[in-house]
C-alpha cells in the first residue's frame, strides 16, 4: 500500500506493529500487511513470494539511531538484516584495534548483511549506523531454518559463499581502464545481450509485421552512393511510424529510446554494425531481413500483430528511456550534445549517490561519466591493494565488497557508490569487487576526471573572509552553461553562484548583482532566495537587514557617487521587498512583526519620493501591495474563520473554498478514554499543550493530560507538547484523545473509525464515470490551489520550527490517501463477483478521465487502490476483467513503476501542459530526499546549494497552477450535486488489516 504521508515516510506503519508482534501471535492478515510492505523493499524483490511469507512470520523490526555499533569486526553473529530506511557504514580494520577500523562502503535502503550466521563465521566488518535507520532482523535459528527448507531460492540471492557464483577466472577479469576504449565498452555491453531475449524478438517480429501490413513501402531496397542495400528502413521514417501508432509515444527522443532497444539486443540492425539509433537517414535492417529468403507475414499472423502491437509500445516505452540513457552513455565524452548532457544531468539529479554534490560537478560529471557493463557474475571488477583508477555508481545489478581472509563483507546494490575513497585518499582499494549477478551495470569516473573537476571547483570557486572565516562562497559558472544563462538575453559571460554563506552576506550579495534594469530582477538565485529566507534568515532577522539596507549610506567616494549608490541600493530593497511581499500574500497578515516592518518601510519610501523622484516610478506598486493587504485583511472571507470538524465552513456550498489559516478557529471533537468527547473552538495554529489546556478548562480538570492521535487500527501516537497542525495530519479515519498518562495503554478506536459496513456502489454506478472524474478534479483543484509553496518547505524542515500551519498540504495529502481506500473499500463491500468486476472497469475508467483532466494525483491514488494487496489478490475477479480493461490497467500501472526514481511518470509530467494536479507524495519525497541528503548549514554557512535544489521542486507546483483550470464546458453547466457532494463525503475503511480480512473472506487464500 503507497500512502501519502503527513509526516516521516517511515514513521507510518501498521505493518511496524504487525513485526512488533511475537511470531506466533502474528494471524494471516499480520503477514499480508507485512508481506505488501517487504516486496517493495530493493533486497527482497527476487525472493520467491512463498520465502518471503515465511519471512514476514519470522522477522522483526529494529529501529535504531544514527552512532549505534550493530556488531563488531570477529563477534560471532546472531542475526542477518536488511535495511529498510537509512544507511549503515561498513568498516574493517587490519588490527584488533577497532580505533584503526576504515570504512569501505555505505549498505543503502535494499541491502541485507550478516550471512555468516549460516556457519557461525566470525563478523567481517563492523557495522555502523550512518543515520537513523530501520532494519529488518531474522534470528540465527529461523534464518537457518529457512536457508535448509528453501534452500533453492536463496542460493542465488545470498552473497558467496552461500550463495551460487562462478568463481572467475582470469578471462572474467575486467580489462584495465587504460586499455578500455567506448569502443571496447560497447563491445562488452553488446556482449551482455548477445542472444535477443524472447520478448525482445517477439516486439521486433511484431513491429516488422506490422510495418509490412500498415506501410509496406518502407522496408525496401535502397540505393546509396552507387551501392544497393537489401530491405531497409530509414531511421527517421521508424521514428516518424512509431510516433504515429500509440498515444504513449510523445517526443522523438522516445522513439528513438524504444528503436534504441531492438539495437542493442540485435533484432534491428545498423548496415554498417554501428551501435547508435539515429532519427536520421541511415538504413537499419530487421533481423528477419538478414535473410534473402524472409518471408512475407501471412494474413493470420497481421492479424496478430495487430492485436499485440499496443502491447509492445507498451513494453518498449518502459524500456526505452533506459536504452536512450544508455546509448548517450555509450557515446564518447566529446561528441554529446548539449541535450545529451541535459538528459545525463536529469538522471544524476536522483542518484542518492551524488545528491551532496553541487549542480555545477552534476554537470561536470555529465560530461565524463562513462557507461560500462559486465555480463557474468562473478567478474571482479577490481582487486584489493591496486591502484584507485575510478569510481562506480551502480546503475543496475549488485556486487559484493570482499576482503581477503575475511570473505563478503557485503553488497552493494542500484544507486550505492564505491571506489572514492581510494581517489580521493589516493590509496590502494581496501576490497575487491565481484559481480554479484549477470548483467550489471555501472557509471564510471576516472581518476583523471575525477581529479580535474576537484581541481576546476577549486579553481573556480570564490571565498569572501571576514577574520580568517569564510562568510560567502561563490562558484564560477563558465559561459554556455543551462544553469547561468537560464532567463538572460545577456552576452555570454561568466557568472558566480552561490554555494554556502552567511545569511546577511547572501542577502547582500544578491541585492548587489540586481539588475534594475532588467523586469526580472536578477538570476534564479534570487528567487531561490526568497522562497527559502524562511529557514536561515526568518523574518524577524530578514526586516530588520532590510531596513538598515535600505537607510545605509556609503562612506567613501565623491558625492554624486554615493548618492547613486544610495539610490541604487534602496531601489534594490524595494524590488526585493516587492517580491518577499507577493510570495507570502495574505501569509504576511498573521505576522505581525513583518505587517509592523512593511508599514515602517512604506512610509519611509514616502517619505525619500518627496527628495528622490527617481524612487518614484515604484512608489505605485509598493501602494497597490499595501492597498491589496489592507482590504483583504478587512474582507469579511478573509477574516478568521470558524472550521467545522470535517475543516470546511457551512457556507463552503456556496462559496469558493478558502485556504486554511493559523487564526482560523476549529470545532473539534477531542474523545476520552471511554469514547465521551468534549468539543473545543480554538485556532489551528494551536500546539498540542494549548490543545491539551483547553480540553482541562472544558473537562474541569486535567492535571497530567496528554494527547494522542489514534488510528483506527488502534496505533497509537503520543503528541509532543510543541506539535503543531495536530488537526489536519490524523489519518483518514484518525481521532484525537486526551487522557492521563497511566490510562495510555486502555485508549481504544471508536467504532465509528471501523468506516462503512455496507459500499456505495449502488449510488455511484448510477453516475457516469466522466462526471466523478470531472467533479474529483474539481475538488482536488480546490484543495490543491489552497496549497501555499511556503507549506512544502514548513512539512520538510518540520513545521514545529517555524510554529506554521500545513493544514491544506496535509488534506492534499490525506485526500490522495482517502482515495486510495475508497477504491479498496468499495472492492472489498462487494460480495458479488460479477459487481465487482464491474467496479473494477468503473474505477480504470474514472483513472481514465482522471489523467484527461491532468488530475495526477488522483490517477494514482485509484491505480494505487487497485494495486492494494487486499485487490491485487482477488484473481477470480481479474480473471473475469475483460482483456481491452486488462490492458489499460497494464499501462497505467507501468506509469506507477518506482525504478529509476519514478522516471516513467517524470516523462509523463514532463510533456504537460498546466493547469496539472500533480502526484504530491513524489513531491514530497523528492523534497525529503534534498532534505535528508544535504546539511543546512556547512562549517556554519547556510547551503545555498540546497535551497536551490528545494526552491526547484516548490516551483514544479507555481508551475503546475501558472494556468486556470478551466471547466469542462460540457459537464460545468449540467446540475450534478448528487455527484459533487458524493466525492466530497467519501466514507472509507482505512485499516489494512480489516481491508485484508474483508479480502479473504470474498476469496479465501487458494490452499
Amino acid at each position: 500500500m503507497v500512502a501519502a504521508h503527513t509526516s516521516h515516510p517511515s514513521s507510518s506503519g501498521e505493518w511496524i506493529a504487525c513485526l512488533d508482534k511475537r511470531p506466533l501471535e502474528r494471524s494471516s492478515e499480520d503477514v499480508d500487511i507485512i508481506f505488501t510492505r517487504l516486496k517493495e523493499v530493493k533486497a527482497f524483490e527476487k525472493f520467491h513470494p512463498n520465502l518471503l511469507q515465511q519471512i514476514c512470520l519470522c522477522g522483526y523490526y529494529e529501529n535504531l539511531e544514527k552512532g549505534i555499533t550493530l556488531f563488531r569486526q570477529g563477534d560471532i553473529g546472531t542475526n542477518w538484516y536488511a535495511v529498510l530506511a537509512g544507511s549503515l557504514d561498513v568498516k574493517v580494520s587490519d588490527t584488533s584495534n577497532h580505533q584503526d577500523a576504515v570504512t569501505i562502503c555505505t549498505l543503502g535502503i535494499g541491502t541485507a548483511f550478516g550471512e555468516s550466521i549460516l556457519d557461525n563465521t566470525p563478523r567481517h566488518a563492523t557495522i555502523v549506523t550512518r543515520e537513523n535507520s530501520e532494519l529488518l532482523r531474522i534470528e540465527q535459528k529461523d534464518f537457518k531454518a529457512l536457508w535448509e527448507k528453501y534452500r533453492q531460492y536463496m542460493s542465488g540471492l545470498l552473497a558467496p559463499p552461500y550463495g551460487v557464483m562462478e568463481t572467475g577466472s582470469n578471462n572474467d577479469r575486467m580489462p584495465d581502464k587504460d586499455n578500455m576504449s567506448s569502443s571496447s565498452l560497447c563491445s562488452i555491453s553488446k556482449h551482455c545481450s548477445k542472444v535477443p531475449s524472447e520478448k525482445i524478438l517477439r516486439a521486433g517480429k511484431v513491429l516488422r509485421n506490422a510495418i509490412l501490413s500498415r506501410a509496406p513501402h518502407m522496408i525496401r531496397d535502397r540505393k546509396y552512393h552507387l551501392k544497393t542495400y537489401r530491405q531497409c528502413c530509414v531511421g527517421t521514417e521508424l521514428v516518424d511510424w512509431m510516433m504515429q501508432q500509440s498515444s504513449c509515444v510523445h517526443l522523438r527522443t522516445q522513439a528513438v529510446g524504444m528503436w534504441q532497444v531492438l539495437l542493442e539486443e540485435g533484432v534491428l540492425n545498423h548496415v554498417d554494425q554501428e551501435q547508435h539509433f539515429q532519427d536520421k537517414y541511415l538504413f537499419y535492417r530487421f533481423l528477419d531481413d538478414e535473410h534473402e529468403d524472409a518471408s512475407m507475414p501471412t494474413e493470420e499472423e497481421k492479424k496478430e500483430c495487430d492485436e499485440e502491437l499496443q502491447d509492445t509500445m507498451l513494453l518498449l516505452s518502459q524500456i526505452g528511456p533506459d536504452a536512450h540513457m544508455r546509448m548517450i552513455l555509450r557515446k564518447p565524452p566529446g561528441q554529446r550534445t548539449v541535450d545529451d548532457l541535459e538528459i545525463i544531468y536529469e538522471e544524476l539529479l536522483h542518484i542518492k549517490a551524488l545528491s551532496h554534490l553541487s549542480t555545477t560537478v552534476k554537470r561536470e560529471l555529465s560530461g565524463v561519466l562513462v557507461f560500462e557493463s559486465h555480463p557474468k557474475a562473478g567478474t571482479v571488477l577490481f582487486n584489493q591493494g591496486e591502484e584507485g583508477t575510478s569510481w562506480y555508481i551502480i546503475l543496475k545489478g549488485s556486487v559484493n565488497v570482499v576482503i581477503y581472509g575475511k570473505g563478503v563483507v557485503c553488497t552493494l546494490h542500484e544507486g550505492d557508490d564505491f571506489g572514492k575513497l581510494a581517489l580521493v585518499n589516493d590509496a590502494p582499494r581496501a576490497a575487491s569487487i565481484v559481480l554479484r549477478e549477470d548483467n550489471c551495470h555501472f557509471l564510471r569516473v576516472d581518476k583523471e576526471d575525477f581529479n580535474r573537476i576537484l581541481r576546476d571547483v577549486e579553481a573556480n570557486t570564490v571565498r569572501l573572509k571576514e577574520h580568517d572565516q569564510d562568510v560567502l562562497v561563490l562558484e564560477k559558472v563558465p559561459p554556455g552553461n543551462r544553469a547561468s544563462n537560464q532567463g538572460s538575453s545577456q552576452p555570454l559571460q561568466h557568472k558566480y553562484t552561490v554555494m554556502s554563506g552567511t545569511p546577511e552576506k547572501i542577502l547582500e550579495h544578491f541585492l548587489e548583482t540586481m539588475r534594475l534594469e532588467s523586469s526580472e530582477g536578477t538570476d534564479p538565485g534570487f528567487h531561490d532566495f526568497v522562497m527559502m529566507q524562511c529557514v536561515f534568515m526568518p523574518n524577524n532577522q530578514l526586516c530588520p537587514a532590510l531596513m538598515g539596507t535600505y537607510h545605509a549610506q556609503p562612506s567613501q567616494g565623491t558625492e554624486q557617487e554615493k548618492m547613486d549608490y544610495a539610490l541604487n541600493n534602496k531601489r534594490r530593497v524595494i524590488r526585493l521587498i516587492l517580491h518577499w511581499a507577493a510570495l507570502y500574500g495574505d501569509l504576511l497578515q498573521e505576522d505581525e512583526a513583518a505587517m509592523a516592518f512593511l508599514e515602517e518601510f512604506y512610509v519611509s519610501v514616502s517619505d525619500d519620493t518627496r527628495m528622490i523622484t527617481a524612487l518614484k516610478d515604484q512608489l505605485p506598486e509598493l501602494e497597490k501591495m499595501m492597498k491589496q493587504l489592507s482590504e483583504e485583511a478587512k474582507a469579511p472571507q478573509k477574516k478568521h474563520k470558524v472550521l467545522l470538524q470535517h475543516f470546511n465552513t457551512s457556507d463552503e456550498r456556496t462559496q469558493k473554498r478558502q485556504p486554511i489559516r493559523g487564526s482560523d478557529e476549529i470545532l473539534f471533537k477531542v474523545y476520552c478514554v471511554d469514547h465521551t468527547y468534549t468539543t473545543i473552538r480554538i485556532p489551528m495554529l494551536s500546539s498540542v499543550k494549548e490543545v491539551v489546556s483547553a480540553v482541562a478548562d472544558k473537562l474541569g480538570s486535567g492535571d497530567g493530560l496528554i494527547l494522542v492521535k489514534m488510528s483506527s487500527g488502534g496505533e497509537k501516537v503520543l503528541l509532543k507538547p510543541n506539535d503543531v497542525s495536530v488537526f489536519t495530519t490524523l489519518s483518514v479515519n484518525g481521532r484525537l484523545f486526551a487522557c492521563p498518562r497511566e490510562q495510555f495503554d486502555s485508549l481504544t478506536p471508536l467504532q465509528e473509525q471501523e468506516g462503512p459496513s455496507t459500499g456505495t456502489m449502488g449510488t455511484f454506478e448510477l453516475m457516469s464515470s466522466k462526471d466523478l472524474a470531472y467533479q474529483m478534479t474539481m475538488y482536488d483543484w480546490e484543495l490543491f490551489n489552497c496549497v501555499h509553496e511556503l507549506e512544502l518547505i514548513y512539512h520538510t524542515f518540520g513545521r514545529h520550527s517555524f510554529k506554521k500551519i500545513t493544514a491544506n498540504l496535509d488534506l492534499f495529502l490525506r485526500r490522495f490517501n482517502e482515495i486510495q481506500f475508497w477504491v479498496v473499500t468499495e472492492i472489498c463491500l462487494c460480495s458479488q463477483l460479477s459487481k465487482r468486476v464491474q467496479l473494477l472497469k468503473k474505477f480504470i475508467k474514472i483513472a481514465a478521465h482522471c489523467k484527461e483532466y491532468k488530475n495526477l494525483n488522483s490517477f494514482f491514488a485509484i491505480i494505487m487502490g487497485l494495486s492494494n494487496v487486499a485487490v491485487s489478490r482477488l484473481t477470480l475477479t481479474w480473471e473475469k476483467l475483460p482483456s481491452k480493461f486488462k490492458k489499460i490497467y497494464a499501462e497505467f500501472e507501468s506509469l506507477m513503476d518506482p525504478s529509476r526514481n519514478h522516471r516513467a511518470y517524470r516523462l509523463t509530467v514532463a510533456k504537460q501542459e498546466p493547469p496539472v494536479i500533480p502526484f504530491m507524495p513524489l513531491l514530497i519525497k523528492d523534497m525529503t530526499f534534498t532534505h535528508e541528503g544535504n546539511k543546512t548549514f556547512i562549517d556554519n554557512l547556510v547551503n545555498f546549494e540546497k535551497m536551490r535544489m528545494i526552491s526547484n521542486t516548490v516551483r514544479t507546483v507555481k508551475f503546475c497552477r501558472s494556468q486556470p483550470f478551466s471547466p469542462d464546458a460540457s459537464l460545468a453547466n449540467k446540475n450534478h450535486q448528487d455527484v459533487r457532494s458524493y466525492v466530497r463525503q467519501l466514507s472509507v475503511i482505512d485499516n489494512q488489516r480489516t481491508l485484508s480480512q474483508m479480502s479473504q473472506r470474498l476469496e479465501p487464500r487458494r490452499a
